[in-house]
């Protein structure tokens, strides 16, 4: 048993929080060795929805932000507001005494010069910090990473990483989301959703990949031109020369929560699809043959509830991030720090910048 007491702390109080909550509650149901865990204070802008969260979800307190940065017994803080407060938040986190862990939610920032001092803050902090690409953690991807890291497939050639939904293309969906509508790269589809796909190409090529080009999609009158609801950028990894394309969509009918990887490679390929979550599959060269590795739910030899067989979900792997989280202890899991979360923002802000070269070029070719 991992013996130092988890007092935690949200900062947030909205739909994300929960699922936080749910997954923090669910850990001892799955693994073994869990430290202890106390929900001791809950902040968010409105007393609200700060008072309701704390009573549903048994948490000791309901504090003003003020209140909540001098409050010592908390040792562990989840971020979970709003992208535009990461930051704020974080350094926040970082100054108090007692705090000797975070969990951050992506995306990491919303612009350059708080990417510029998270830079100075990665370097410098001695506290944990990991950022919130629960994918990384879903049981098949978990599995995926080992085999490819195998070195089996050989060197990338290509690669196409798509993160697909259709929500937005309902008015209503958008009213009640409008605070994601803000321009890239604070809001926008490769903030919101590509920043999980970005995540998942670095974890398999590295984070040395390097943007070429961008290009987006779809207009709506209550959308800004700047909030990007479809995307898609060019990616090259300048040591291997792997090149291919990232894509991010609010507004794909039909596609429900869709994450598909492919990777092509010397010896073979590999590929992951959410529409089969429980399974990867790779082709060798050398046998000519498609495998379909099941996985499950399957992330032994840490855990295997309630059977290694049944498909995993959404929260699963969240529950595994914070499993990781609490303890460290699985060496097969990628671990998403600061570093990596700003690995990550790097290409957000710069597919931003692209978009709206392509977006003045489109008005350039109107006017002809």
């Amino acid at each position: 048993m991992v013996s130092e007491k988890m007092v935690i702390g949200f900062l947030g109080a909205g739909g994300i929080a929960r699922a936080h909550a749910y997954a923090l509650n669910s850990l001892k149901y799955y693994y073994p060795e869990i430290p202890l865990i106390e929900f001791e204070a809950v902040c968010s802008a409105r007393k609200e929805s700060r008072d309701s969260f704390a009573a549903k979800y048994d948490f000791k307190k309901s504090l003003s932000l003020d209140e909540f940065k001098v409050n010592t017994n908390i040792n562990t803080v989840l971020i979970l507001g709003p992208n535009n407060v990461h930051f704020e938040h974080l350094k926040l986190a970082l100054e108090m005494p007692s705090v000797t862990r975070i969990y951050l939610e992506k995306p990491v920032c919303s612009n350059l010069e708080e990417e510029q001092e998270m830079i100075r803050i990665a370097k410098e902090t001695g506290k944990q910090i990991q950022v919130g690409f629960q994918y990384l953690h879903t049981a098949s991807v978990r599995e995926a990473l080992a085999f490819w890291n195998s070195g089996k497939l050989g060197n990338p050639i290509h690669f196409d990483l798509k993160y697909y939904h259709g929500d937005y293309l309902q008015k209503s969906y958008r009213d009640k989301r409008h605070s994601r509508l803000t321009p890239a790269p604070d809001g926008g589809a490769m903030a919101d959703l590509g920043s999980h796909g970005i995540s998942l190409l670095m974890a398999f090529l590295g984070e040395n990949l390097q943007i070429t080009s961008a290009f987006q999609a779809g207009r709506f009158d209550d959308v800004p031109e700047d909030s990007d609801l479809f995307s898609s950028s060019t990616l090259v990894h300048p040591e291997n020369r792997a090149a291919g394309t990232m894509s991010a969509s609010r507004i794909s009918s039909g596609t429900g929560d869709l994450i598909s990887l492919e990777i092509y490679a010397e010896k073979g390929m590999l590929r992951y699809s959410s529409k089969s979550v429980d399974y990867y599959e790779y082709y060798l060269e050398e046998t000519g043959q498609w495998t379909k590795q099941v996985v499950g739910s399957n992330y032994l030899p840490l855990n295997s509830f309630p059977s290694g067989h049944v498909p995993p979900g959404w929260l699963r792997s969240m529950v595994h991030a914070h499993y990781i989280f609490l303890t460290g202890n699985d060496p097969k899991s990628f671990i998403p720090d600061l570093k990596h979360g700003l690995a990550v923002q790097r290409l957000v802000r710069e597919t931003a910048d692209y978009l709206s070269i392509y977006r003045s070029l489109i008005q350039k070719y109107g006017k002809k």
